[in-house]
């Protein structure tokens, strides 16, 4: 596994959201975010309580067949 440098991961992330978004949007997304406390690594600790394996197996097949899917009709 390649560690992406912070720097490339910011261009990398404001990229995606003005693809996404368009790049008034992303700037304002940015701006929400930086305005609310969010602890990421409390989020990430919290994100899968109280899934088993199998669970978590599902949500994640039903994430990529969802994402396969957009990427299919577009």
């Amino acid at each position: 596994m390649t560690i992406i440098a912070d720097a490339e991961i910011k261009t990398l992330g404001f990229n995606i959201l003005s693809q996404h978004l368009g790049l008034v949007e992303a700037e304002r997304f940015i701006t929400l975010i930086q305005r609310e406390k969010f602890d990421y690594t409390q989020w990430r600790q919290n994100l899968f309580v109280g899934l088993s394996g199998e669970e978590i197996s599902h949500q994640a097949m039903k994430f990529h067949e969802k994402k396969l899917a957009q990427e299919n009709a577009k």
